[in-house]
């Protein structure tokens, strides 16, 4: 049988006089994209601009609900219930659910950004709203969540399709956790180092910790972040090295 995994990918990240990201150099070599809706990153016009680009690149359309925060791009933790975590996710979804739809697109998938994954993955009340949410707007969303996750469980117990995911370019702890961002060494910057961990990763599910211990990752997605400077060079980088070790890269089947 094949081997194959999907490639996603955070864009349309700019907003206002802000940009951020080579979305377009990206979407050559990714096969998902989480496209911001406005809450930690992104606009209007920039989430219709990348829905487009999508569209026009065949690449698959998620929606990437964060935290309210775009002084610190989502990624500080905030105290939230979860009713407030539902309300915000129905509304980043839903708004850019409205641009997919003009556009003559389909939503795909949905996936929480920076804190709120992190905060969703660990929390099963947050990881249940946002299920919740997910499944009222269209059941037929697939949910992506870190590997393992309570997010992962939730999606599962509420019978929504769902895609594990691990990551390219951050590194492992030998809980199976990633390491913090907080710590030296949590993310990948060489481009050969995290495709050899992509290919483990999509090959013989297995990842390997900074101290080199070989910890079992089953995952059906792949996520390249895209607001680092070398982000296209890595990701056409890893996508080559996937195609040479004869896996293919294409949304999760459910996708399809």
């Amino acid at each position: 049988m094949e081997k194959s995994i999907d490639l996603n990918c955070d864009l349309g990240e700019s907003y206002g006089i802000y940009r951020l990201g080579d979305d377009e150099a990206l979407l050559d070599f990714v096969s998902s994209a989480n496209i911001a809706c406005g809450y930690h990153a992104g606009d209007p016009a920039t989430m219709r601009r990348t829905v487009r680009l999508c569209l026009e690149r065949g690449v698959s359309i998620g929606a990437h609900p964060g935290l309210p925060d775009l002084a610190g791009f989502g990624r500080r933790t905030m105290s939230v219930a979860p009713q407030e975590v539902y309300d915000m996710t129905v509304y980043q979804v839903g708004a850019l659910l409205g641009f997919v739809r003009s556009e003559g697109g389909r939503l795909a998938h949905v996936k929480p950004h920076g804190a709120l994954y992190n905060m969703a993955a660990a929390d099963r009340s947050l990881a249940e709203a946002i299920a919740e949410a997910v499944q009222r707007i269209d059941p037929q969303l697939v949910l992506y969540g870190l590997a393992g996750s309570e997010l992962i469980r939730a999606a599962e117990a509420r019978g929504l399709r769902c895609a594990a995911e691990a990551f390219a370019d951050r590194t492992y702890r030998r809980d199976g956790k990633l390491t913090p961002r907080s710590e030296s060494g949590a993310v990948l910057h060489d481009a050969e180092e995290a495709a050899r961990q992509a290919i483990s990763i999509a090959m013989d599910g297995v990842v390997h910790t900074l101290a080199g211990e070989p910890v079992a990752l089953a995952a059906d997605t792949l996520c390249i972040h895209g607001d680092g400077a070398q982000a296209a060079l890595l990701a056409r980088h890893i996508r080559q090295r996937l195609e040479e070790a004869g896996i293919a890269v294409r949304p999760p089947v459910a996708v399809q």
